[in-house]
């Protein structure tokens, strides 16, 4: 596995350090393989060592996304010990070996070594079933120490075996965790990948010396900003649109809002890391999404977890100093966004019916949190539009494969040969939408809200243009990104964007 070009890889050695200097040990900068190549076994760790995630996670977020009534019998596995959890997870979730989120900078030592004449052990308290088809898919390790379904191989227990193996201290070791530092402390040669923070303290208290630290992570802000999708925050904007529609702006309702913008914003990200974390294993598998922070290992299982936890919470206590109306059509969106990513996403066609709908459901939270009516016609647009707009993105998925010479993996359901009748689809919506707008400039409603409607007509055209650009664009395989982030941040439909405005200004006015 090579190292992604996001993140940065690093070996350290710990010469620079004044610990390292009193304790009277020498330490060099060079690489391993310029020394001699050591006698002793050299034992790793898996489980964020080796793999910069946890395994057990990943099989358990793959155990949600295909088998998620099995999740209920956890407890009952867990009764029988953690070795027996870890035994069924492993056994109902398969975790591809070849795709997991290797410490690359690690494995390029451990074939250093292994070139050098060292016995490489791996070390784990992962299953024994997925712990050799690690051991099988990189083939550099002599033998493999894993839980069994009876004992669980951490701390302690991993411990007396390595000694019981090759004596006391007689043996290197890799390690990541707190649940290493009697390993760490016992070795004679101690090494970390991406430890924890606060494990260093630990060990320079211990008086351990520490020989390498491989890092292999992205800066955490770059992940986090990555995990949050702040760009795709944009389409929240469209809560806005029912306010600038009413043609009463004011500041008070202008702040509910602006309120609204960021209650969405929040929800909306808790809901793209709980997909992230559904979609671990197919992620891995994509050219590109195999570098999101979770299926990366940027970003652990568990804070991730744990901030879509806090992200949702803080989108609803937002919604509280809001018009009571907005939380129902929050906690729809959100429900609607779980289902999504549970299971209607994988259902051809009902997957960009409920992409379409939570666009308009955007817009309908808008109109709560102003405090404004949404008119038939702009609900009735909407859908078409934002149908429309949802095909952009799975007929854009399919030509970028098809440019590829590749086939669909992703379970979507959709083939390369559906491209002809998504297009037709797609386009058949979006002048539909424009059917609709034109039908709404001859409302007599219109003239209760425009000094003069008629220059609406002129929007007409630039309704057109745009769609027509859009949809071809993805027919020439350049639209690589969600059609509504495309069009608040392409200059061109940017531009067109003021254009609109003005002339629907020109027609209030």
């Amino acid at each position: 596995m090579t190292a992604d070009s996001h993140s940065p890889v690093t070996t350290e050695s710990m010469d620079a350090q004044a610990h390292d200097h009193n304790m009277g040990k020498p330490s060099s900068a060079t690489p391993a393989r310029d020394k001699e190549p050591s006698s002793l076994p050299l034992c790793v760790d898996m489980d964020g060592t080796l793999v910069k995630s946890d395994t057990l996670l990943d099989c358990l977020c793959i155990l949600a996304r295909t088998q998620p009534l099995l999740l209920l019998r956890l407890p009952f596995w867990l009764i029988q010990g953690k070795a027996s959890l870890k035994r069924e997870v492993t056994a109902h979730a398969l975790l591809d070996a070849a795709h997991l989120p290797y410490n690359d900078q690690l494995v390029i030592y451990l074939r250093e070594q292994v070139a050098d004449g060292q016995r490489l052990y791996l070390t784990t308290g992962a299953d024994r079933a997925l712990a050799q088809r690690v051991a099988e898919h990189l083939g550099i390790f002599e033998e493999v120490f894993s839980s069994d379904g009876s004992t669980n191989l951490t701390g302690a227990s991993k411990l007396r075996l390595l000694e019981a193996r090759f004596g006391h201290g007689g043996f290197a070791y890799v390690g990541n965790s707190f649940a290493d530092l009697p390993l760490l402390a016992a070795s004679r040669e101690a090494m970390l990948a991406n430890p924890v923070i606060g494990l260093r303290g630990r060990l320079r208290r211990k008086k351990v010396f520490v020989q390498h630290i491989f890092r292999d992570r992205a800066p955490l802000g770059r992940s986090l900003w990555r995990a949050l999708r702040v760009h795709q925050w944009t389409k929240n904007t469209l809560v806005f649109l029912p306010l600038l529609l009413a043609h009463t702006i004011g500041l008070g309702v202008f702040l509910q809002s602006v309120l609204a913008f960021f209650s969405f914003s929040l929800v909306a990200s808790s809901t793209y890391i709980v997909n992230d974390l559904l979609d671990l294993a197919s992620d891995r598998n994509h050219a590109t999404k195999r570098r999101r922070p979770f299926a990366a290992g940027d970003l652990s299982i568990f804070f991730g977890i744990v901030l879509a936890l806090l992200l949702f919470a803080g989108g609803v206590l937002i919604s509280t100093a809001m018009p009571h109306r907005f939380l129902p059509w929050l906690l729809t969106y959100c429900c609607v966004t779980l289902a999504y990513s549970l299971y209607c996403k994988r259902v051809v066609i009902v997957d960009v019916i409920i992409l379409s709908a939570l666009y308009t459901l955007r817009i309908l939270a808008g109109a709560a949190a102003a405090q404004v009516p949404i008119s038939d016609w702009m609900a009735g647009f909407s859908i078409f539009f934002f149908f429309s707009l949802a095909l952009v993105k799975r007929f854009s998925e399919l030509e970028n494969l098809r440019a590829r010479g590749t086939a669909p993996s992703n379970g979507r359901g959709y083939m390369v040969h559906d491209m002809e009748q998504l297009r037709a689809f797609g386009t058949a919506s979006a002048f539909a939408s424009v059917v609709v707008f034109t039908l709404y400039i001859n409302n007599p409603e219109v003239r209760d809200l425009y000094h003069h409607p008629q220059r609406l007509w002129l929007l007409t055209p630039l309704l057109i243009w745009w769609m027509s650009r859009v949809w071809l664009r993805a027919s020439r395989g350049q639209m690589n990104e969600d059609p509504v982030v495309f069009a608040l941040t392409d200059p061109a439909s940017l531009l067109a964007g003021v254009v609109i405005f003005l002339i629907a200004l020109s027609a209030s006015l």
